[in-house]
């Protein structure tokens, strides 16, 4: 009996002393019966002075310390209680209170533990900033009423920076559904027997046309980043065969100018990693096409280095050197600012807006990179630039890899659901061309009455669409239809185009207006393949398997904070299944009603237990993001995909941990 004994007193003394912030036993009469080392620190008073003293006593408010700790009683356990500490000496220290009762052998209930998480300095910095704004307001309300020409010059401002937006929302779509239409036909007419003069002036009317799609792209792509909409992905994808599809691009153009292209590809570099494929493409390309530009002879070498690896992530630099004219030693430390080149005449000369750097150092930066750029005015430039990415054993969510066109795939059948005759027509005939059946619907109506009666491969989906647009329509084609059919989606308007919102909505992939043929072809070509492949397997069972490689919870940091005692780590893990799934549908529920103050509270709770659980600090950072929503209390699309993405990561955590439990307590049998 006494060796039992003493293996509970160990196994008591463990668990308190596990936490680094103070944790304390209490019995059903509110007496302390032990306590770590953080406590007394807090208290100022010995382990002495404190044990069998009354726990309330220590608090600012000793009945509402009293009216949670019955709580934890009533409810079995209560988080994030705001409570304030008053030590010997009168300092006060500000408190989360969490508590959970703990029984004995044969359930009865013996007290309660509680852990106290200091916030007493997330307070100070909190009351700071209250009276900050309450300065920053004061501050300006007597400058509105000394300067009322200075606030109507604010609010004229404000509405010029809102009408520039709106202007490069509708400047986008505007001028790409033409160019789309432009560029796309004068591909397909270049196709067909023409004169040479009829060729010369097709091929300067698309040399024109792809310039002002660059330009588009670099003020769209410049005010997305300065108004930190640039969203970056987390997508499983085949490094290897996404550079070498992002190069296929330039081949035309290298042989035109008699250039040599040399890629230099480490084999170290696992086949599939998780990123953003489409920012890595839009970086490399800026680069790359600058080095097309400004070579007239000799090579361009690009290189893609593994530099380090680790069990959880990789670090790949990228390089692409050229023969170039080189930069002049003065320019180096502002090529990388916006409308700036290395030399006067080399607008006049090569053309540009002298956006693609400054674009090109954002989004490296932005994804916690860094470029650096090595050059010798008339012997070249190399540009380096380092990304981090995450190692996974899933499969690429889609393979990038461009496709030529194979005359012996057939049998396609695809609904283009697009409302613009020039792009109906166009899309007609690119779709003539691969030898694919299509039939055309002018919007998602029409489109849903067209799959009740028909059988589709494939769906091109535009987004900006009257009576029922492209999300609309895919929602009902995924959750009324039942549908699995593969959605591409269309469109125009590239500031408002939202990745998450399209993936929360059920679409598989999307293509950038004007649209590249080859991705096109290659875009519907991978999907139909891989639909079919799906088809032929068990897709619950395929599709738990390729997320069941990838995953979301490391215990590690769960173990270091309880010394690895089972016990422990099963309570804790008890708690975070019991807890999350109604947290999540508090914070659906919410977010459907506009309940803000619950929304945030929800989200508050359930921060704390990413990290607890090992789940990667970037859905730690959306839950942040979905809570400063909550808290200037704004709807938006980007909160509902970013919910979804945070229900998608809790529910598979959730599996994970419930197999992690089941093996805790088998190795206890």
């Amino acid at each position: 009996m006494d060796k039992v004994n003493t293996q509970e007193s160990h196994y008591a003394r463990s668990l308190i002393e596990a936490s680094l912030d103070p944790l304390v036993t209490i019995n059903v009469e509110g007496k302390i019966t032990d306590m770590n080392h953080a406590l007394a620190n807090i208290t100022g008073l010995s382990r002495e002075k404190l044990t069998g003293t009354d726990f309330f006593d220590y608090f600012t408010e000793p009945q509402k310390a009293r009216e949670v700790y019955q709580e934890v009683f009533a409810n079995g356990s209560v988080a994030d209680s705001p409570l304030t500490l008053c030590n010997k000496n009168g300092k006060l220290t500000d408190v989360l209170f969490n508590g959970s009762v703990y029984r004995d052998d044969t359930g009865n209930v013996l007290g309660v533990v509680i852990v106290a998480r200091d916030v007493t300095e997330q307070k100070r910095i909190e009351k700071e900033l209250i009276e900050a704004k309450v300065f920053a307001e004061l501050a300006t309300l007597i400058a509105e009423e000394a300067k009322i020409k200075a606030e109507n010059a604010t609010q004229i401002a404000e509405d010029a920076v809102k009408a520039k937006q709106q202007f490069l929302s509708n400047m986008s779509h505007e001028i790409r559904t033409p160019m789309n239409a432009i560029i796309g036909f004068t591909k397909v007419v270049l196709k067909t027997d023409l004169s040479a003069k009829q060729k010369e002036y097709l091929t300067a009317i698309k040399m024109s046309g792809d310039a002002l799609i660059v330009l588009i792209n670099d003020i769209l792509d410049l005010a997305k980043v300065d108004a930190g909409k640039m969203v970056f992905e987390q997508t499983p994808f085949k490094m290897a065969s996404s550079i070498s599809a992002m190069l296929h691009l330039f081949e035309t153009k290298i042989q035109e100018k008699n250039l040599i292209l040399i890629k230099n590809y480490d084999e170290s570099i696992p086949e599939v990693l998780v990123g953003d494929p489409v920012r890595l493409h839009q970086i490399i390309l800026n680069l790359v096409s600058n080095a097309v530009k400004f070579t007239t002879e000799g090579e361009i070498t690009v290189g893609v280095n593994l530099l380090e690896e680790n069990e959880e992530n990789v670090t790949i630099e990228f390089s692409i050197k050229d023969t170039g004219i080189g930069i002049p030693e003065n320019r180096m430390d502002t090529i990388f600012e916006n409308f700036q080149q290395a030399t006067s005449g080399t607008s006049r000369l090569y053309g540009g807006t002298g956006l693609g750097l400054a674009i090109v150092k954002q989004l490296v930066e932005a994804q916690h990179g860094k470029i650096t750029v090595s050059s010798s005015v008339e012997e070249g430039s190399n540009f380096s630039f380092y990304l981090n990415f995450k190692k996974t054993k899933a499969e690429a969510e889609l393979d990038t890899e461009i496709v030529e066109l194979d005359t012996e795939i057939k049998n396609i059948k695809v609904l283009v659901v697009e409302d613009m005759a020039l792009n109906q027509l166009l899309m007609k005939t690119l779709l003539d061309d691969f030898g694919f059946e299509r039939e055309i619907a002018d919007n998602g109506r029409i489109a849903i009455e067209k799959l009740k009666n028909n059988s589709f491969d494939i769906i091109l989906m535009d987004l900006q669409m009257p009576e029922m647009n492209g999300f609309e329509a895919t929602e009902y084609i995924r959750n009324t239809l039942k549908s699995k059919i593969p959605i591409i989606a269309l469109t125009a308007d590239v500031t408002t185009v939202d990745l998450a919102k399209c993936r929360a909505v059920g679409m598989n992939d999307y293509i950038a207006k004007p649209i590249d043929e080859r991705v096109l072809y290659s875009k519907i070509i991978g999907l139909v393949k891989k639909n079919i492949s799906t088809k032929s397997k068990n897709k619950k069972d395929n599709e738990f398997a390729l997320t069941e490689n990838l995953k979301y919870t490391n215990l590690s940091y769960l173990q270091q904070r309880t010394k690895s005692n089972p016990e422990l780590m099963m309570e804790m893990i008890s708690i975070y299944l019991e807890q999350t799934p109604p947290l999540i549908s508090t914070i659906k529920q919410s977010i459907k009603s506009s309940d803000w103050n619950s929304l945030y509270t929800s989200v508050h709770k359930i921060i704390p237990s990413f990290s607890i659980m090992g789940i990667s600090a970037d859905y730690e950072n959306m839950a942040k993001k979905v809570q400063d929503f909550a808290s200037i209390q704004k709807q938006s699309d980007e909160i509902t995909a970013l919910v979804y993405e945070l229900e998608k990561v809790c529910n598979r955590a959730c599996i994970e941990l419930e197999k992690e439990y089941i093996t805790i307590k088998n190795t206890q049998i």
